[in-house]
C-alpha cells in the first residue's frame, strides 16, 4: 500500500510530504471510504492536486488536522483574551494610584485650619474623584466579567476538541487513542487496588466479504451497528472503543471473568437479533456476527500481553466457528501413540 501511494504520488506529481502521504496512503489502503470515493473520482477525472485542494482534503477527511486547528485558534483566542485582561487591570491599577494621590493630597489638605470655601472645594473634588473612580471599577467588573465569559466559552470549545479527538467519528464509541488511554487508568487502578479487570476484544465476522458485496456506505452501517450494540449494553465505568478497522474493544473494570463473559455472550446476541437493511431500497441484507475473545487481567501482567491475549482468544473464537465467546485458549490434545 506504500508503494501504490508513492506511485500514485509521483505520477500526480504531488510532493512527497508526510502529510501528502497520509492522504495517499488512506487512499490506497481503502480505510476511509469517503476519502477512497472523493480521491478516486479526482484520479479518474485527471484533476490535479494542488497545495490547497490537499490542504482541503486533509481538512475534511482527517480530524486531526481540525483539531489541530481548532486548538490554535481557541488558544490564540485565550491568549489574547488574557492579554486584554492583563491591560485592564494594569489600567484600573494606574486609575487606583490616581486615586490614592488624590485622597493623600487632601488629606493633607484638611490637616490644617481652611475656610468654608476651601473645604467645600476639597469636598467637590474628592466627590468627583470618587464617583469617577466608582465608574471605572464598574466598568472594569463589567469587561472582566465579558473576559471571563469568552475564556469560558473558548475552554469548552476545547473541551469539546479533546471530546473529539477521542472519539471514533463513524460510530461514534471511543477511537484508539481513548482505548489506550483508558487501560492504561484501568490497569493502573485494578494494580493498586486490587480489583478485578476484564477485556472483551470483538470482530465482525466475514466483514470484508460483505463490504465487498455490498459497498462500504453499507459496511459503514455495518460498524455502526456493532458500535451501537456495544453501547447499549455496556455502563458505568466500561468503555466501548473502536480499536481498528471491524474490530472493538470493550475495558470493563471491577468485572471478574466470568461475568465479563456474560457480557459478552450478552453483546454477541445483541448483534445477531439486528436485521440489517439497506436503507436505499429498504431490502433485508441479512444478519450480522462477531467473535469475543474474553481476558481478565493478571497480577503484574503487562498491557501488551494482557489485551495479546484476549485477541488469542478472539482468534480461537474465529478458529472454533465464529459467533461464540471464549475466554480461554484449548489447550491441544496430547497426541495419541
Amino acid at each position: 500500500m506504500a508503494k501504490t501511494a508513492l506511485g500514485l504520488m509521483a505520477e500526480r506529481s504531488v510532493a512527497p510530504t508526510p502529510e501528502n502521504f497520509e492522504l495517499f496512503f488512506a487512499y490506497a489502503a481503502g480505510d476511509n471510504p469517503a476519502v477512497s470515493r472523493v480521491m478516486g473520482d479526482m484520479i479518474a477525472g485527471r484533476k490535479p492536486f494542488t497545495p490547497a485542494v490537499l490542504a482541503d482534503l486533509r481538512r475534511r477527511f482527517f480530524a486531526s488536522v481540525r483539531n489541530e486547528e481548532a486548538i490554535e485558534q481557541a488558544g490564540a483566542g485565550i491568549a489574547n483574551a488574557l492579554n486584554a485582561m492583563l491591560d485592564k487591570l494594569e489600567a484600573a491599577g494606574r486609575d487606583t494610584e490616581a486615586y490614592n494621590r488624590t485622597l493623600t493630597a487632601a488629606s493633607g489638605q484638611l490637616g490644617g485650619e481652611q475656610s468654608p470655601v476651601v473645604l467645600r472645594e476639597l469636598v467637590s473634588g474628592l466627590k468627583s474623584a470618587t464617583q469617577a473612580m466608582e465608574a471605572r471599577t464598574k466598568e472594569l467588573e463589567g469587561e472582566l466579567q465579558r473576559s471571563a465569559h469568552e475564556v469560558n466559552e473558548l475552554k469548552a470549545k476545547l473541551d469539546d476538541v479533546r471530546k473529539e479527538s477521542l472519539t471514533d467519528p463513524l460510530t461514534g464509541v471511543s477511537n484508539r487513542k481513548a482505548f489506550d488511554l483508558q487501560i492504561a487508568l484501568a490497569m493502573k487502578s485494578a494494580q493498586e487496588t486490587g480489583g478485578a479487570l476484564s477485556l472483551l476484544m470483538c470482530d465482525i465476522d466475514h466483514f470484508k466479504k460483505f463490504n465487498d458485496k455490498w459497498g462500504h456506505q453499507t459496511g459503514d452501517q455495518v460498524l455502526r451497528l456493532v458500535a451501537s450494540c456495544l453501547s447499549e449494553n455496556v455502563k458505568g465505568r466500561d468503555t466501548a472503543a473502536r480499536y481498528g478497522g471491524e474490530e472493538f474493544a470493550v475495558i470493563v473494570p471491577n468485572t471478574v471473568l466470568g461475568d465479563a463473559v456474560t457480557l459478552a455472550n450478552q453483546i454477541r446476541a445483541a448483534v445477531e437479533s439486528k436485521k440489517l437493511v439497506k436503507k436505499s431500497s429498504g431490502d433485508i441484507l441479512g444478519t450480522i456476527t462477531i467473535s469475543i475473545g474474553v481476558a481478565q487481567l493478571q497480577p503484574g501482567e503487562a498491557t501488551a500481553d494482557f489485551i495479546n491475549r484476549a485477541d488469542a482468544c478472539l482468534y480461537a473464537a474465529k478458529d472454533a466457528g465464529r459467533n461464540c465467546v471464549i475466554s480461554a485458549i484449548p489447550t491441544p490434545k496430547a497426541a495419541v501413540a
